[in-house]
């Protein structure tokens, strides 16, 4: 077997493996947080956070919902890790937002931080904080999901099912889940370029 037909197979199984009724009611609940009047913050690191500032679009544009992310805006993000910290550089940014119990949060993640082993501890922080205030916290993950499944009311774990490729297929599915979540019924409200332009049926 090629190794693309192998990564493919892979990405079905893992697909497969997914619950279509948690994604369901994620999006039902950032659905609820948008129509309440609440923002969606969107947090990740590394690639995660590429998807972050793709995911900010889409919610805005297709989804009518407010959304940001702090990695977008370079000047704040590395002054705040210069001056503050690393570890706090999400969590001040969320309470410069003035986060509230209206507003949700959207994690992207492969291990989902943990306390334990001093990792991703930017993420720990800001779910604290988002916790703290009562935002819905979701999240799409690998591994075991890490912080972020414990602290989520939502969260999709992809499961570490293939050890050798834990992070592209966390990576890869996470932008497959988030797709669905900004085409979903409870959350989309526009429609999108290319579909708008074929003929009805």
């Amino acid at each position: 077997m090629s190794f693309s037909l192998q990564f493919l197979n892979e990405s079905v199984e893992l697909i497969k493996s997914l619950s279509p009724e948690s994604i369901d009611q994620m999006a039902v609940a950032l659905g609820k947080s948008r129509d309440l009047g609440g923002r969606l913050f969107i947090l990740g690191v590394g690639g995660s956070a590429g998807h972050a500032s793709h995911a900010v679009n889409d919610f805005r544009k297709i989804c009518g919902f407010e959304a940001y992310t702090p990695t977008d805006n370079v000047s704040e993000l590395t002054a705040r890790i210069n001056d503050e910290g690393w570890d706090s550089c999400f969590s001040e940014w969320l309470k410069g937002c003035r986060i509230n119990s209206k507003d949700a949060v959207l994690v992207f993640s492969v291990g989902g931080g943990n306390k334990e082993k001093n990792i991703s501890m930017n993420l720990v922080r800001a779910l604290e904080v988002a916790k703290s205030v009562s935002a819905t916290i979701t999240g799409i993950v690998g591994k075991d999901g890490g912080y972020t499944k414990v602290a989520a009311q939502h969260c999709v774990v992809i499961p570490p099912i293939f050890g050798d490729r834990i992070t592209p297929h966390t990576e890869g599915l996470a932008a497959v889940v988030w797709h669905l979540l900004v085409s979903h019924p409870a959350l989309k409200i526009k429609q999108t370029k290319w579909e708008s332009t074929q003929p009805s049926v």
